[in-house]
C-alpha cells in the first residue's frame, strides 16, 4: 500500500509540473501577441499596443481570480447547467488523502494558473483587432468583463460541464471557447469603432496600412508558435502514463505539423492571387493552421493534421480579404486568423473525432457566437455611451503612444530629436 501511494503522489507531482510548466508556456503567448500585434501596427501606436497586452494580462488574472474561475469552474452540482455558480476567490488545494484515494490528480492551483493564462489569450486576440484609434481605458474596461463574465460563462458550457458539455460539443483546447469568442468580441468592438482613418476610400478603396516592425512580427509569431504546445499539449491536462505521454507526443506533432501547413498554404496561396510572397499571410498562416488543429489535436494523424492547417491557411488569406471588401478594418488579421478559422477548426473536428456530431458542433458554435456577440456588443456601447470607444481624428493622427502614454517607442528615429 505504501509503494502504490508513492506512486500517486509521484504521479500527482508530475502532472503538476507538468500542467505548470505548459501554464508558462502559454503565458509565453502573451509576449508572441505583443511582439506580432507591434509589429503590424504602425509606429506612432507601438508604445500603446504593448501596454495593452501587460495590462490586460494581468486585468485577467486579477478578475479572473476573484470570479472568473468560479463561474467556469462551479462544481459538479452544475453539470449540464446553462447558469454556472458564482463565487469569490480561491479556494484550499488538495491534501495528501486526496491525492492517495485517486480523487485529485493535479493541483487545484496548477489548474487555476493554467485557466488563467487561457483567458488573457482570448482578451490579447481583442487588442490587436481594435488597434491603432480605440481608447486605452475603453479597452481596459472592456478587459474586467470579459475575464470576468463573459469568456467565463461561455467556458462553463463546455468545460466546466456546462449544457453545450451535455450536448456533445467537442472543443478540446480551445478553438471555440478561446479563440473564436475572442475574436467575437472583437467583431463587436469593431463594428461599433469603425475604420481607421484612411484605410478605405469614398468609392470602395482600400488602402493598405503597412506594420512598422515586420522583425517584430515575425517574432511574435515564432513565440505564439512555441507556446502553443503549451496551450494543446497542456490540455491532455496529464502526463505521467504511457498513455497521457504518447498522447502529449502526438498533440505536439500535430500542432507543428498544422502550424507549417498553415503557413505553406498561406504564402502559396498569396503568390497566386497577388503574384507576391506575403510575409504577412505567411504569419497569419502559421497562426490560422494552429487555430485550426487546436479543437482536436489528438485523433488526427499527422498527415491529417497537416491538411487541416493547410485548409485553415488558404482560408485565412480569403478571410482577410474579405473583411477588407466589407469595410472590417482588422488591422492584425485577427478576426479571420481565431475567429472564421476557429469555426474552422471546430467543423474539422468531424473529419477525425468518430464522437462529434455535426449537431454538436453547430449548436456549440452558434451559442458561444450568439452570447459573446451580443454581450460584448451590449458591453461596448456601454463603454461608447459612458467614456467613448474612439480617440479623436486629431488624436489618431498624432498616434496612441503620445495621446495615450506620453513616449514613443523610436524617438531617435523622429525628426529633430
Amino acid at each position: 500500500m505504501e509503494a502504490l501511494n508513492a506512486i500517486k503522489e509521484l504521479s500527482y507531482a508530475l502532472d503538476t509540473f507538468y500542467f505548470l510548466m505548459s501554464g508558462a508556456l502559454v503565458m509565453w503567448m502573451a509576449a508572441g501577441f505583443a511582439m506580432l500585434e507591434a509589429g503590424l501596427v504602425r509606429s506612432k501606436n507601438t508604445v500603446e499596443i504593448l501596454t495593452k497586452n501587460i495590462a490586460l494580462f494581468a486585468i485577467a488574472s486579477v478578475m479572473y481570480m476573484l470570479v472568473g474561475y468560479n463561474i467556469m469552474y462551479p462544481g459538479a452540482a452544475f453539470e449540464g447547467a446553462i447558469i454556472p455558480g458564482f463565487g469569490f476567490l480561491l479556494g484550499g488545494d488538495n491534501d495528501v488523502a486526496a491525492v492517495v484515494t485517486g480523487d485529485a490528480y493535479y493541483s487545484t492551483m496548477s489548474d487555476f494558473f493554467f485557466q488563467v493564462v487561457f483567458v488573457a489569450t482570448a482578451m490579447s486576440i481583442i487588442s490587436g483587432a481594435v488597434a491603432e484609434r480605440m481608447k486605452l481605458y475603453a479597452f481596459l474596461a472592456f478587459a474586467v468583463v470579459m475575464t470576468a463574465f463573459i469568456y467565463p460563462v461561455q467556458g462553463f458550457w463546455k468545460w466546466g460541464g456546462g449544457f453545450l458539455n451535455e450536448a456533445g460539443f467537442l472543443d478540446f483546447a480551445g478553438s471555440g471557447v478561446v479563440h473564436m469568442a475572442g475574436a467575437t468580441a472583437a467583431l463587436a468592438g469593431v463594428i461599433l469603432l469603425g475604420a481607421r482613418k484612411g484605410k478605405y476610400g469614398p468609392n470602395g478603396e482600400i488602402h493598405p496600412i503597412p506594420g512598422a516592425n515586420l522583425p517584430m512580427a515575425t517574432l511574435g509569431t515564432f513565440i505564439l508558435w512555441l507556446g502553443w504546445f503549451g496551450f494543446n499539449g497542456g490540455s491532455q491536462l496529464k502526463l505521467a502514463s504511457i498513455s497521457d505521454a504518447n498522447s502529449v507526443a502526438a498533440i505536439f506533432v500535430n500542432t507543428n505539423m498544422a502550424a507549417a501547413g498553415g503557413v505553406i498554404a498561406a504564402l502559396l496561396t498569396a503568390r497566386l492571387l497577388f503574384g507576391k510572397s506575403d510575409l504577412t499571410m505567411a504569419l497569419n498562416g502559421a497562426l490560422a493552421g494552429l487555430v485550426a488543429i487546436t479543437a482536436e489535436p489528438l485523433t488526427p494523424g499527422a498527415g491529417e493534421a497537416t491538411l487541416i492547417g493547410a485548409a485553415g491557411g488558404v482560408l485565412v488569406v480569403f478571410s482577410i480579404i474579405t473583411l477588407d471588401k466589407l469595410r472590417i478594418d482588422d488591422p492584425v488579421g485577427a478576426i479571420s486568423v481565431h475567429g472564421v478559422v476557429g469555426i474552422w477548426g471546430l467543423i474539422a473536428v468531424l473529419f477525425t473525432n468518430g464522437d462529434a456530431t455535426v449537431s454538436g458542433q453547430l449548436i456549440g458554435i452558434a451559442v458561444i457566437f450568439a452570447w459573446v456577440f451580443i454581450s460584448s456588443f451590449i458591453v461596448w456601447s456601454i463603454i461608447k455611451a459612458v467614456m467613448g470607444l474612439r480617440v479623436t481624428e486629431e488624436e489618431e493622427y498624432e498616434g496612441m503612444d503620445q495621446v495615450d502614454c506620453g513616449m514613443e517607442a523610436y524617438p531617435e528615429f523622429t525628426s529633430g530629436k
